[in-house]
C-alpha cells in the first residue's frame, strides 16, 4: 500500500535498506533478520541518512513505518529534530530508547486493540512518556489485529495474530494523509 498510496497523494517515499540487501519470505529467517537488527544504528544512521537525502528534495520530511518500522519511526523522531512529523503503525520501541527526546515534531499512531505483538499497555506507557516530554501526538485505536493495514496479512497459519482489515486500513490512511497534509504542506 505504501508503494502506491503516498506517491499518488503527491509524496516521495524512500525506504532504507535496513537489512543491507538481505531478504526472505521464510518466517524463521525474517525473525532472525529482525532480531539481529541494531535498532539504534538503524534509527541514527540509516533513517537519518534517508531523511538527510530527502531534505535536498523537500522542505519538510516525515518518517513512517509499520511494526518494527513504527518503533524505528518513534526512535528516529526522538533523536532527529529535523524530522517534521511521524506516523507509527502498530509498533513502538522500548521506552528506555526514549531517554532523551530531542524533537518536538507531532506523531500520529495507529494501534490495534487486539495486537499480541504491541499490546495497548505499552501504548499507554508510550503515550505517558510522550506527554511527559510535551511531544504532540494523536493516537487512534482500532478494533483489529496486528498488521490491519497490511493487505498480505491473511492470518493463514503463518501469523494467525495478524489480519488485514480493509475498512480500518482506509480509515487509518485517511487520517494519515490528513495528518501529513497538515504538517508537511500546511
Amino acid at each position: 500500500m505504501l508503494g502506491y498510496c503516498l506517491p499518488s497523494a503527491g509524496y516521495v517515499a524512500l525506504v532504507p535498506d535496513l537489512y543491507r540487501g538481505k531478504s526472505t519470505v521464510e518466517a524463521e529467517e525474517a525473525h532472525h533478520l529482525m532480531s539481529g537488527l541494531d535498532f539504534a544504528d538503524a534509527a541514527e544512521q540509516d533513517i537519518a541518512g534517508a531523511v538527510n537525502f530527502l531534505q535536498d528534495k523537500a522542505t519538510k520530511v516525515a518518517v513512517m513505518g509499520y511494526c518494527i518500522g513504527g518503533a524505528l519511526t518513534i526512535m528516529s523522531m526522538a533523536k532527529n529534530p529535523v524530522i517534521a512529523a511521524g506516523v507509527a503503525w502498530y509498533g513502538f520501541p522500548p521506552l528506555e530508547s526514549l531517554s532523551v527526546i530531542e524533537s518536538k515534531a507531532p506523531l500520529l499512531g495507529h494501534w490495534a486493540t487486539q495486537d499480541e505483538f504491541f499490546p495497548l499497555e505499552g501504548v499507554e506507557k508510550l503515550e505517558e512518556r510522550l506527554r511527559d516530554s510535551s511531544i504532540p501526538h494523536t493516537f487512534y485505536q482500532y478494533l483489529a489485529l496486528h498488521a490491519f493495514a497490511n493487505e498480505e496479512a491473511t492470518g493463514d497459519g503463518r501469523l494467525t495474530s495478524t489480519h488485514y482489515d480493509a475498512v480500518w486500513a482506509q480509515v487509518a490512511w485517511d487520517r494519515t494523509l490528513t495528518f501529513l497534509g497538515k504538517h508537511l504542506w500546511g
